[in-house]
């Protein structure tokens, strides 16, 4: 069951006040964007007359509002401008100056072109915070290479791990995780250049690589022995995350997941899977132990809870105060209780779309919540509203539409 929500287009989060000027488009511009927009900017998308390629990926009612725009576009503005011609670049400038964020999803030599590059919008507004998500780092020899979600998962590893656990070779991971990942970081940087603008005064350019940011999330962990020089046995890779037993369990109705992570919560663990006796288990007592024998470890639980339903051990493992959970597909989690009870799927009625579901804001804000204020705009929707506030007349206006 989802909440009904009713638009409210008056933004009271932590960023209301701020204006983001917005010319990217798929999937990790538009996510950072939004993420500004839910907590209250005011997000103007700006879009070729074509509109954001993504209008028209999945199912959709009507032309220009698939279900991934609906995902990555609300709390937005947009408005329609050729920035190929001298008006729609004038346009787009003179909205720079009013504006505290700008974002853009090109290539830097392609932004150059545009003249929408730091060092030319930065003499127009010294205190813009610039922002963009390239695949490479900016003073390496890959700077303008292109790059998408799926290269970048090949070429920083994570297809390569899929193939070491899984024995099925190569796999991509089952979601757009780098494009994702980098908006939202992208978002927070943004959010940081903004607090050191209000201390200095100035504006800066923010870049988030796509390729060494996923780098560095995922050596996190599984830099593991290389963290160290020479490195140490057994080398790259967290060894717990990269064995067969690391999985949802098998039980005797569904799968359920378990994951003990320190001294005590394995020795409450133990005897509330029936094995007690592995506490004298010299191989499992601790930490420094257990991970040299994660993959038997996990083969003796995983053999253990084949042996009662999710539900028994659910309730089991609650009463031991095991971190625990039952395996849901995304089909069964639109009608869990728990995000029903909290509001999770909120419902709107969208003045073209009909009814629409979002999931909500999640990051919780006690004095300045973000939130749900203006549904996904069709293409170009706001061009004669944000033009006027920009000094445009209406005959101008007008000629742009021509």
């Amino acid at each position: 069951m989802t909440q009904q929500v009713k638009l409210d287009q008056t933004p009271s989060g932590p960023l209301a006040g701020v204006r983001v000027v917005d010319i990217t488009v798929n999937v990790l511009g538009p996510v950072a964007t939004q993420i500004l927009g839910d907590m209250g900017a005011d997000v103007i998308k700006v879009e070729t007359p074509a509109g954001d390629p993504n209008r028209e990926t999945g199912p959709r009612r009507n032309e220009g509002m698939s279900a991934m725009h609906l995902n990555m576009n609300r709390n937005k503005r947009s408005i329609a401008l050729d920035l190929k011609t001298d008006a729609g670049r004038e346009a787009l400038l003179r909205l720079v100056e009013t504006a505290d964020v700008f974002v853009h999803s090109m290539r830097p030599a392609a932004a150059k072109r545009l003249g929408v590059d730091y060092a030319t919008l930065a003499q127009r507004n010294p205190r813009l915070v610039y922002g963009f998500g390239p695949g490479y780092r900016q003073d390496g020899p890959n700077r303008d290479y292109p790059a998408y979600d799926d290269v970048i998962q090949g070429e920083s590893g994570i297809a390569a791990l899929m193939a070491q656990v899984n024995g099925n070779g190569p796999r991509f991971y089952p979601t757009v995780i780098i494009d994702k990942l980098c908006g939202y970081v992208l978002a927070s940087a943004i959010g940081m250049a903004l607090y050191q603008r209000e201390k200095s005064g100035l504006g800066q350019e923010v870049h988030v690589p796509m390729f060494e940011t996923i780098l560095s999330f995922n050596y996190l962990e599984h830099l593991w022995g290389g963290a160290f020089d020479p490195p140490l046995p057994p080398g790259i890779g967290y060894v717990r995350l990269l064995t067969q037993h690391r999985r949802p369990y098998p039980t005797q109705d569904g799968h359920i997941c378990v994951l003990a992570v320190n001294d005590d919560q394995w020795r409450r663990l133990f005897p509330a899977l029936g094995r007690p006796d592995l506490l004298e288990d010299p191989r499992f007592a601790k930490t420094d132990q257990r991970v040299r024998y994660y993959d038997e470890l996990y083969a003796i639980v995983g053999e253990q809870l084949m042996k009662k339903t999710t539900a028994e051990w659910h309730a089991i493992l609650d009463q031991a105060d095991i971190p625990n959970g039952p395996m849901h597909s995304l089909q069964e989690l639109l009608h869990d209780p728990y995000l029903n009870e909290t509001g999770f799927f909120q419902r709107y009625e969208h003045p073209t779309e009909g009814p629409v579901v979002t999931p909500m804001v999640p990051v919780h804000f006690s004095q300045t919540p973000g939130g749900l204020h203006r549904p996904p705009p069709p293409l170009g929707e706001h061009t004669a509203e944000v033009l006027r506030e920009v000094g445009y007349t209406d005959q101008q206006i007008a000629a742009f539409r021509t």
